[in-house]
């Protein structure tokens, strides 16, 4: 295994500055140093691979280049209806400092690899959004836009019993930088028994920029975690999704939807982890390349021993519109229980030219008859989409891509 060498411009006083910034208790700070020192063994997140083939070079970014320590800038809006607790990561601290203990890097473990323990040395913003028991929330929303070199962001929610909560959280670029940029974002989400969280994700940021992020949860009994994630941005992403089913009746839903054109590089990870009795799991995943750019997406479906009446199913469909973009799929299915019934599917593809061909000799132009197929290759997808303004806004950014 090779290692990373942690960088030279990253320092325990650098570390310490930042816990006491945030005022931080001096578990959180030594949760911090633990993570810097673990840095000079940890190794990269594994990367997709297929036959003969590494997709994504971790390794070839220059994080003592793109990671600038103290020089954090950032928008952020955080905003919930008022029975439930949407706080920074020091108002949370100074409210809830038991509950984020005993939940803060529980589910991503934040030494598993060098990326998340550089995320959790450096991280200076965040939310942490709390549900108290029996309260149903709409409408908890966060925007972040990165104004620095490397901005790290933390979410974390925790959901009681018979809670419910839907959150739609925006990732973007306001100042664009002559230089390349860097955003980290783990999310953990602890959902209590019978509650339901419904998390949606859109990142747009600028092409110059490259991002990690790490997005997972646990279900507790009779709990649903269903996920949301749309990615249109950055040079290079590296994202992780994936759910825990670790409650008996618990379920989960993963939706994605990506789209590179230029040179953009999407690697995709989606995961569940069936561990209890009577669970259930849906993955949807579309997405589109064009020019040069790349994807590939890995969806695992595994199935313990123990998760007896399991049902899991999976779908990722990936169209190119040019000759010269990239796109490969791996979806697994790792069962060791047989009272299970699971299936999964991929497939890549290019525009059928029979449809083409029948919408052009029908008066369609060319380029909006191709505008079309892609906006309705992206309708199964959307149609998943549950929350309203998420949905709206990548239909946006589609149109206004295939437009441009």
């Amino acid at each position: 295994m090779s290692t990373t060498q942690v960088h030279a411009n990253l320092t325990d006083a650098q570390v310490r500055e930042i816990s006491e910034r945030l005022e931080e208790p001096d578990w959180m700070l030594e949760t911090r140093l633990e993570a810097l020192e673990a840095l000079e063994t940890l190794d990269m997140p594994d990367v997709i691979r297929t036959p003969g083939r590494d997709w994504t070079n971790l390794h070839g970014l220059d994080f003592e280049e793109l990671v600038d320590p103290l020089n954090a800038a950032e928008d952020k809006d955080q905003v919930g209806p008022d029975d439930v607790d949407v706080l920074s990561w020091a108002d949370a601290l100074a409210e809830h400092e038991g509950l984020i203990r005993e939940h803060f890097g529980s589910i991503v473990d934040p030494q598993e690899n060098y990326l998340t323990a550089l995320s959790t040395v450096l991280f200076t913003t965040g939310t942490v959004v709390y549900v108290p028991e029996g309260v149903d929330a709409e409408d908890v929303t966060i925007r972040t836009e990165q104004h620095s070199r490397s901005l790290f962001n933390y979410t974390l929610v925790i959901t009681e019993e018979s809670s419910s909560v839907t959150i739609l959280e925006r990732q973007s670029t306001g100042t664009a930088l002559e230089e390349e940029q860097y955003y980290s974002g783990i999310v953990e989400i602890a959902a209590g028994e019978n509650s339901y969280v419904q998390y949606g994700s859109l990142q747009n940021l600028d092409e110059d920029s490259y991002c990690f992020t790490a997005k997972r949860g646990e279900t507790d009994t009779y709990a649903t975690i269903n996920w949301i994630e749309g990615n249109i941005g950055t040079k290079l992403t590296k994202t992780e999704t994936s759910t825990l089913l670790a409650g008996d009746s618990s379920e989960t839903k993963i939706v994605g939807a990506f789209f590179g054109h230029n040179d953009q590089h999407f690697d995709l990870d989606v995961k569940v982890w069936h561990r209890a009795e009577h669970t259930t799991a849906d993955l949807v995943t579309r997405g589109v390349t064009d020019d040069t750019a790349r994807s590939v997406y890995e969806g695992v479906q595994d199935v313990g021993r123990g998760a007896w009446d399991t049902s899991s199913y999976q779908r990722e469909n990936t169209l190119m519109l040019s000759d010269e973009s990239e796109a490969d799929a791996s979806p697994k299915l790792i069962i060791n229980n047989h009272d299970t019934e699971a299936s999964h599917s991929a497939t890549v593809g290019q525009i059928d030219e029979e449809d083409l061909l029948y919408m052009t000799s029908r008066g369609v132009s060319p380029r909006l008859a191709r505008n079309m197929l892609v906006e309705g290759f992206f309708v199964p997808v959307l149609e998943e989409v549950a929350v309203d303004e998420l949905r709206e806004d990548l239909e946006t950014l589609i149109r206004e891509r295939l437009e441009n």
